[in-house]
Order: C-alpha cells, then sequence, then structure tokens
C-alpha cells in the first residue's frame, strides 16, 4: 500500500501540492483559533455549590444548608468526590465528577437535585446555587475600580460598589468568553428600616407585619385594558420603589381608617450590607475590585484581550473622577510563555536546518527536509484544534524537530545516492521519466525504515495515553501533540517528500567533495575503529553498559523533581495569616500597613493590591483571617535597589 501511495504521489504531482496548501491553509485557521494558555488547565471536572446565609453559625450551616445539600448529591452517578466547607455565614459544597461526564450535563444533574435539597431545608435560609462554568485556572483578570483622586471623598466605597455592581459588571457580562465577574471589597448598599420600637407598640404592629407591608407594596400589577372609542389603554398599578420617600409612603395599616405609614413608626436610611472581605490598594485604603472568570474551556488569550479592551470602552462610561486600573491579565503571561516557546521552537528549528544543509551537502534537499518541520508543526495543530488540545508551555515545548525529520532525511539521503549512482553510470542526466522511476525505487526500497523509525517513537509515548487524573490533564497534551506532529511527518515523508525530491532534485546529481563529505569521513574515521573494537570486546563494552545503568538509577533517585515547569509571570504573590478570630477591620489595616512599607522601600513596585477574606461568590471561602497580596513589579530593566528577583524577595522578607 505504501508503495502505491508513493508512486501516486510521484506521478500525480499537481494533487499532491494542492493537497500541501490546503494543509497550509488548514493549519493557519486552526492556528488562530487554537485555545492557547500557559500551562494545561489540571482542575477536576467539579461543580460547586455556593450558599449564602449571612445570619448563621458554621454549625448550623452544617446542619441545615450543607447535610441536606450533600445528601441529595450523594445518588448522583459518576461522582468520585463529594467535599464541603461551611463557615460563618457560607456554605460551598464541591462534587467532583468522572473527567468523561460532560460539564453541563453534570450541572444539569445538580440543578435536579438541588430541588429536593431545598425542600430539606428551613426557609429563609438562602438558596443554593452553582458556581460559574469555570476552573481552578478561570481568573483570567482583575482589576480595582477607585476614585482618580485618592484624596477625593466623594466616592466612598458603598457608591464605588454601587458603580462595579451596576455599571462596570453589567458590561463586561456577555463578553466571549467570559463565565461571571466577581465583585469583592466595597459595600453592598441597602435600604435599611430602622424601627422605633415604642412606635411600633403604640400603633399595635409587629415586626412581621412590617416585613409583609413592605414587601408586598414593591411591586406594579395590570389591570388588563380599557376600551375607550377606537383606543385601547393599558391599565396599571406602579408600585415598584424608587427612592427611600417611597419606602417611607407605605402603608403599614389603617387604624381607625387613617393609614398609618412606615416614616411613623420606623426610620429609612442607606445602609452598608453584611461582608467577608475587603480590598485595599498601595497603602491608601479600601477599593473595589472586579474578578474577570473565564468559561470553561474558553482561549484564555484571546478572553482576555477582549476583557481588556472591553475595560477600555467602559471607562469612558464611569462618573467624572471615578476610574478603572487593570492589576491582572492573563494574557500577559499567556503572551510570555508563548514567546518563549515560539523563540525556543524557531531556533530550534533554524538550528536542525542549518545542520540538515550542512550535512546533506545539498542546498535543495535540505530545503526540501526542512519544509516538512512547518508542515507537520501545521498538520498537528489542526488535529489540536479537532481534538481540543490547547497550545501551551506542555504541548508545544515538547516538539522535537530532530525527530520530525527522520523519515525525510532517510529518503532523501536515499534518493541522492541513487540519482548520483545512475548519472555516474550512464554519464548523462536523468529524463523526467528516469528520475520519477529512480525517486520510487529508492524511496519504496528505505521506506520501511522511515516508517518503522517515526512508528517505533510514537509507540514510546503512548503508556502517557494511559495517564489519568491530573497527570492526565498534564502530560497527555505533550503525547497528543507529538504523536500529531510525527503522524504528519510519517505521511510527508510517503507523498510529499517522494514528490519534492522527484520535482526539485537535480537530475544530473553527482556526489562532489564538500564540507558535508569531510565531516562524514572524519565521523568514519573515529566510528569504525571503535565499532571494530565493540564487536572484538563484547563481553567488556556489555559490562560497561550495564554498570552505566546502574549507576544512572542511582543518580536518578536522588535526582531533585517538579510537577509542572516553574513559571515567571514577573510578578510576585503572597500571603499574609493572622490568629483566626480576627476582625476583618483589623485585618485590613495590616494588609494596608504591608502595603505601605513595599510602596515606599522598593522603587521596583508598581502597585500592590490586598484581598481580604472572601468575596461574595466564594468559591474559596477564606477568613479574614487570611490576605492573598498581589504585588504588581515594573520591568526588570527599571529595577534600583535589587538585580534579581531572588534578592528582592529576600528584602522584602526581611523588611
Amino acid at each position: 500500500m505504501i508503495d502505491r501511495i508513493i508512486s501516486f504521489s510521484i506521478k500525480q504531482k499537481l494533487v499532491i501540492m494542492i493537497a500541501v496548501i490546503i494543509l497550509a491553509g488548514a493549519g493557519i485557521y486552526s492556528a488562530i483559533r487554537l485555545p492557547i494558555d500557559a500551562v494545561p488547565d489540571i482542575t477536576n471536572n467539579q461543580v460547586q455549590i455556593i450558599t449564602a446565609s449571612p445570619t448563621l453559625s458554621a454549625a448550623e450551616i452544617e446542619r441545615f444548608i450543607t447535610y441536606p445539600v450533600e445528601l441529595a448529591m450523594k445518588s448522583l452517578p459518576d461522582v468520585i468526590e463529594l467535599r464541603s466547607i461551611s463557615k460563618f455565614g457560607i456554605s460551598v459544597v464541591t462534587v467532583v465528577f468522572e473527567d468523561n461526564v460532560d460539564t453541563y450535563f453534570a450541572r444539569n444533574l445538580i440543578f435536579q437535585k438541588l430541588k429536593e435539597a431545598e425542600e430539606d431545608m428551613p426557609e429563609g435560609l438562602g438558596k443554593p446555587e452553582m458556581a460559574p462554568v469555570s476552573t481552578g485556572l478561570g481568573e483570567i483578570y482583575q482589576y480595582v475600580v477607585r476614585a482618580e483622586d485618592p484624596g477625593d471623598t466623594t466616592f466612598n466605597d458603598m457608591e464605588l460598589r454601587s458603580i462595579q455592581d451596576w455599571i462596570v459588571k453589567r458590561q463586561l457580562l456577555g463578553t466571549d468568553g467570559v463565565a461571571e465577574v466577581n465583585s469583592f471589597g466595597g459595600f453592598e448598599k441597602q435600604y435599611q428600616v430602622l424601627i422605633d420600637a415604642d412606635a411600633l407598640q403604640s400603633y399595635d404592629l409587629t415586626l412581621r407585619e412590617v416585613l409583609e407591608a413592605v414587601t408586598s407594596s414593591n411591586a406594579n400589577v395590570g389591570g388588563a385594558f380599557i376600551e375607550k372609542g377606537a383606543e385601547q389603554f393599558t391599565v396599571r398599578g406602579i408600585g415598584n420603589i424608587e427612592k427611600i420617600e417611597d419606602i417611607e409612603n407605605i402603608v403599614v395599616k389603617y387604624k381607625n381608617q387613617i393609614p398609618v405609614r412606615l416614616s411613623q413608626v420606623a426610620k429609612v436610611e442607606y445602609g452598608r450590607g453584611l461582608r467577608v472581605g475587603s480590598v485595599t490598594q498601595d497603602g491608601k485604603g479600601e477599593v473595589v475590585s472586579g474578578i474577570v472568570m473565564m468559561l470553561k474551556g474558553a482561549n484564555s488569550r484571546e478572553v482576555s484581550n477582549s476583557v481588556h479592551e472591553k475595560i477600555q470602552e467602559i471607562k469612558n462610561t464611569l462618573p467624572e473622577g471615578v476610574t478603572i486600573d487593570e492589576f491582572y491579565n492573563r494574557e500577559k503571561l499567556v503572551s510570555g510563555t508563548i514567546g518563549t516557546v515560539e523563540r525556543n521552537l524557531i531556533e530550534g528549528a533554524l538550528i536542525v536546518i542549518f545542520i540538515l544543509v550542512l550535512l546533506l551537502g545539498n542546498l535543495r534537499a535540505g530545503i526540501i527536509v526542512a519544509s516538512v518541520i512547518p508542515l507537520s508543526m501545521l498538520f498537528a495543530i489542526i488535529m489540536m484544534y479537532l481534538f481540543n488540545v490547547s497550545g501551551n508551555l506542555m504541548s508545544l515545548g515538547a516538539i522535537d524537530f530532530g525527530l520530525i525529520v527522520d523519515g525525510a532525511v532517510i529518503i532523501v539521503e536515499s534518493v541522492l545516492i541513487a540519482i548520483a549512482h545512475k548519472v555516474e553510470r550512464h554519464g548523462k542526466a536523468l529524463s523526467g521519466e528516469e528520475m520519477d522511476e529512480t525517486v520510487y525505487k529508492s524511496s519504496s526500497g528505505i521506506i520501511k525504515s522511515a516508517v518503522f523509525g517515526i512508528i517505533i517513537i510514537i509507540v514510546v509515548y503512548l503508556p502517557i495515553f494511559s495517564l489519568g487524573g491530573i497527570e492526565g490533564k498534564m502530560f497527555k497534551p505533550m503525547a497528543f501533540t507529538v504523536g500529531f506532529a510525527l503522524t504528519g511527518a510519517l505521511l510527508l515523508s510517503i507523498t510529499y517528500v517522494p514528490m519534492m525530491s522527484a520535482l526539485m532534485l537535480k537530475k544530473n546529481f553527482i556526489e562532489k567533495e564538500n564540507i558535508a563529505s569531510k565531516i562524514m569521513n572524519f565521523m568514519k574515521k573515529i566510528y569504525i575503529p571503535a565499532l571494530e573494537f565493540a564487536l572484538r570486546r563484547k563481553i567488556f563494552v556489555i559490562g560497561i553498559a550495564v554498570i552505566s545503568l546502574i549507576i544512572s538509577l542511582i543518580i536518578f533517585t536522588r535526582l531533585g523533581g517538579e510537577f509542572i515547569p516553574k513559571l515567571d509571570e514577573g510578578d510576585l504573590a503572597y500571603q499574609i495569616v493572622r490568629i483566626p478570630g480576627i476582625s476583618l477591620s483589623e485585618s485590613s489595616e495590616i494588609g494596608t500597613k504591608v502595603e505601605r512599607i513595599l510602596m515606599s522601600k522598593f522603587p521596583e513596585v508598581k502597585t500592590v493590591v490586598t484581598k481580604t477574606g472572601a468575596p461574595e461568590l466564594a468559591t474559596d471561602p477564606m477568613g479574614p483571617e487570611f490576605s492573598d497580596v498581589m504585588v504588581i513589579l515594573k520591568p526588570i530593566d527599571e529595577w534600583t535597589s535589587a538585580k534579581t528577583k531572588p534578592e528582592l524577595v529576600e528584602r522584602m522578607q526581611k523588611e
């Protein structure tokens, strides 16, 4: 079959050329749409169920919310782990499914079971909700909403939070690839009704009557239609509350046919909602932060870039005196990582091409073999796109161009030797038919060696496909990408390479003394005596090999190891841990003091943002004793007090 493919490729050069052009076009199309990230997302297939109930203790949260939810989830199919966290005011239940379960199918199952759980929960304690369709690596963009002038008191923390929730967040939602925008810090604006107990008693009212009156008075109702002449009018009762005066004018009851309004028994004012987290920046006090969470499986670089562009548009819609500052953008890490991979791939490809041309001793042959590298990569990218394998440090960084061109080198070198022998024997250049026949015979004669060589390399990667869990998520992309690239190289070796050899190689090629032959002759002078010695001293050579193997195994057991390569985003992140039971305000004050030290003593620091406690959508429900601090650094060429990051970190720790 392979011989027939080679013969067809040589005879139908135009067909193969068109197929290669289609391959290049499809590869470029796939490369544009290929999901790009720094590292593979190793988060397991999980769905979180979050229930907020600010008035309950941890024990009550566990008893009334977490336990009923867990009980309802136990009967779900394909669940491999069920865990929960019950803290003051919040319950987080995490359901981990098998990796082959579709995320949306899993969420649909949980949605059905939540109805059962709600029936076992007391009324009014909070409604369980599923976390956004995101992952542990979903936080791709973070920003702060603040007053442009730090000394401006026009906008307080409550007003900034309202701007975040009602202007910024609502415009960001709907951006392609965004699953959720999580607000952090500031105070949620509330309309609070402060009851006067004496007035309540004098009018013979209860708290429940006041509650029911306020609740039932906040609604619009329809009253059908009224026809008048040829026209029809809609009848509506407008009762939606829009301002404090509307609340104050609510009629609580009638006493002796005289309405008792809410303003007579209570005071209505703006108030701050309860919160479990805060955000401070640069030692200047509190700000409001937004965390953009990416949809699971989306292209992080594209989503980050889209959010960044959207933020620039939103800035024009903000009230005068308010601005948005980006302090974390995943696109920076992804671009840096992929840039490193691209640079290494280009450098590796250039080195391989240089060696090919040097050792083959023929520029045209070198070009044919070298062209297999980009074409194999385009084939691999097409397959990565079809199989949803993202481009990242693990998948693209594993490519070895030396392995990819093995088959092409064997075939092209065999063809060159065959052409040279025929030209030398006949003393003239080959005709077109003779050239095609020579290429076919030399290619088909050596193709088994090329095919077996590539297949053996592919087989080496097969055990990686048996990995599961986190290991599989981390290393399978590498095996897929290498396998795709080698498969592409194999297909090109039996189609494209013979066709191009027949088309491009000189028909009067003769082996001449050149630098390539000199290098190979030099290598033979070293290799042949070594080979003869090995054949005469078989036991000695085997003994050396065994001893080397034992020594390498001993050294291997003492080597250090890392699960993933180290990634340097250029910034720093650390955590402040305090004694449990500390108040949120005290924690925020400590964080502010730390920020002032970093900003005043280290000119390398661009900005410092401290997130204490948890946001409203607490997928990671930290208490107020914990703070996550992000130190955004200037470019390293602008550093003055330190030359390296370890040196800078050491100085910061001392301070």
